[in-house]
């Protein structure tokens, strides 16, 4: 890592979000890569953090103080959601197939997603921030039918969540990867397809859960020279002019 990447690292991590006191935070996906990285984040800023975890599975260790609720999101019922999130301001959907079996894909990626946006339709006031994919990732590849079929699956669920009435974000990241966070972005509307790391993205989800001048907006985020606030924030201006 440069210095100028530690700098910028550095002023992500001490930057002061006037929202995260109040702040409570529910995520799907929170046993992934990505969710348990951002529980990580959001805990140390004490925001209060909860998840899903499968009932199938043995408890994981997530990060000091957050709570979970057992359950399988893939058949989970918009009522059952409901009552998860009824108590949450923001709630992030990071769950996925990540390019696996068709039927797991249209379960969690567009079913449970759909049942997800009519749970917050149905609880006013709520944010829903979706990690979801750029549509020009792995293009370079030949794909397979179910990676195909999860790109598709992806766009139209997309396009389902925003004719939703409701406060929505949908970030896009380039190719995750495992690499140390350089603290560094390029965000906006429209974003050069490359690599990003999964601890940046983490970070940017915790500005944008932060952000609350920041709604129904569609980005796509890439490596790039900009500080993950600085990047943010003017996403955030922009949005108010």
């Amino acid at each position: 890592m440069t210095s100028r990447d530690t700098t910028a690292a550095t002023e992500n991590a001490s930057h002061d979000y006037s929202a995260a006191p109040t702040t409570r935070v529910f995520i799907f996906g929170i046993t992934g890569r990505v969710g348990r990285l951002l529980a990580t984040r959001l805990r140390a800023r004490g925001v209060v953090v909860s998840g899903l975890t499968r009932s199938s599975l043995p408890a994981p260790a997530l990060a000091n103080g957050v709570t979970t609720v057992t359950g399988e999101l893939g058949v989970a019922t918009t009522e059952e959601i409901t009552a998860m999130i009824s108590d949450w301001d923001v709630i992030v959907f990071a769950a996925g197939s990540n390019a696996g079996p068709q039927s797991v894909t249209d379960d969690i990626d567009d079913a449970a997603l759909q049942r997800v946006s009519e749970a917050v339709t149905a609880s006013p006031g709520k944010r829903l921030i979706l990690l979801s994919v750029m549509p020009e990732a792995w293009r370079e590849r030949q794909l397979s039918d179910d990676e195909e079929h999860y790109f598709a699956v992806k766009k139209r669920a997309e396009v389902a969540l925003t004719r939703q009435p409701i406060d929505w974000v949908i970030l896009r990241p380039s190719l995750l990867t495992d690499d140390p966070a350089r603290g560094t972005v390029a965000l906006g509307p429209a974003e050069l397809h490359d690599e990003i790391t999964r601890a940046d993205v983490a970070t940017v989800l915790e500005a944008l859960i932060l952000e609350p001048n920041i709604s129904r907006q569609i980005l796509e985020l890439n490596t790039g020279p900009t500080a993950i606030t600085e990047a943010v924030g003017r996403i955030a201006h922009a949005y108010q002019a």
